[in-house]
């Protein structure tokens, strides 16, 4: 019996995040710039001929097993199995269905900042795709997930997370009107991502949040014409852009201005994107030598990256591990989501 895996890469925001989300980008275009890391969503796919179907999240110890039908129903219990699971029944095997074991697992909770729901999403079509040999690429896989998990089970959320897992490495992405998306692969050279890796560290708070909820009120404050959320947004697509470039030009201190500044206009987007315990870390860091420090995805709990001169690293750390949350070591990852046959 052949047996397919998949793994795709979590990623983390760098600049831009939010303005990928609907309707900001509808009207006004958005720009990201992110990069993904050695932390992964991983699935796997069993054939089965039994005549049913098993979709476990072993990581979240949910199941649900059923007899294989044409499509299931949606109701808050492994939504994103399902997704995958009608759509490609629905489109690529003739409305027949497909008696199979789906088990996945997170190396980050989800509701942790990293896109960890979206990078599920690509992991799991993409062991479909390795299954029946769908003739997909990067762009439209990436465009499926985002259809399933926004538009067909309706979780609020924004673009760059699918086109991170499916592309892999640092991306600088543009989302245009008409829901055009251009994924541009940077060429960063490698001394820049070592001294990059070496100047940030990554740290779990211990809380997980519902993105969804503080998107949700994003998308409100976008709708209110003038409002300060509107133009913290144009600010932070801004910033996307000089990030870049200080990127490529290996500027790690003007990266880390840059990073700063955003922080602050990203606090204007929702009221519970930052709170107390982020505001003291985010001090109590800075005294320590933090040049910079952000919270990762849609903000209010998760992963916080900090940016720090190599040599006061370890003082941050030390700083970090009195803290209830944990120091998570990464380096960043070039491949995106892969897929291959057992």
């Amino acid at each position: 019996m052949k047996i397919i895996r998949s793994r795709a890469p979590l990623r983390l925001g760098l600049a831009g995040g939010g303005t990928d989300v609907s309707p900001y980008c509808d009207d006004f275009g958005g720009a990201v710039l992110n990069a993904t890391i050695g932390m992964y969503a991983h699935c796997t796919i069993e054939p089965l001929d039994d005549n049913k179907v098993y979709f476990i999240a072993s990581d979240r110890n949910e199941s649900f097993e059923e007899k294989a039908l044409i499509q299931f129903n949606y109701d808050g219990l492994l939504d994103l199995h399902k997704g995958a699971y009608n759509r490609i029944v629905r489109e690529f095997n003739h409305n027949k269905p497909l008696p199979c074991r789906v088990i996945t697992y997170s190396d980050a909770l989800a509701g942790s900042g990293l896109g960890s729901s979206s990078t599920m999403m690509v992991a799991i079509l993409t062991a479909f795709v390795e299954w029946l040999s769908l003739p997909l690429g990067e762009y439209e896989i990436a465009h499926m997930a985002y259809e399933i998990e926004r538009e067909e089970i309706g979780l609020s959320g924004g673009r760059q997370d699918q086109y991170a897992a499916t592309f892999g490495g640092f991306n600088f992405m543009e989302f245009n009107t008409g829901g055009h998306v251009i994924v541009n692969p940077l060429r960063v050279k490698n001394w820049i991502i070592n001294e990059l890796n070496s100047s940030m560290v990554l740290y779990f708070t211990g809380v997980s949040r519902s993105s969804a909820s503080i998107i949700d009120q994003q998308i409100k404050q976008f709708k209110t014409k003038g409002s300060a959320s509107l133009e913290a947004s144009h600010k932070i697509k801004n910033d996307a852009y000089d990030m870049k470039e200080a990127l490529l030009k290996g500027n790690i201190p003007k990266f880390a201005s840059i990073l700063d500044r955003s922080w602050q206009q990203k606090q204007k987007l929702a009221h519970n994107i930052s709170n107390p315990e982020i505001d003291s870390l985010m001090l109590e860091a800075k005294e320590v030598g933090a040049l910079a420090g952000k919270v990762s995805g849609a903000g209010g709990g998760g992963f916080v990256m900090f940016i720090v001169d190599p040599i006061n690293k370890m003082g941050l750390v030390s700083m970090l591990s009195k803290k209830p949350g944990t120091t998570v070591n990464f380096n960043f990852e070039k491949q995106g989501v892969q897929s291959w046959l057992v």
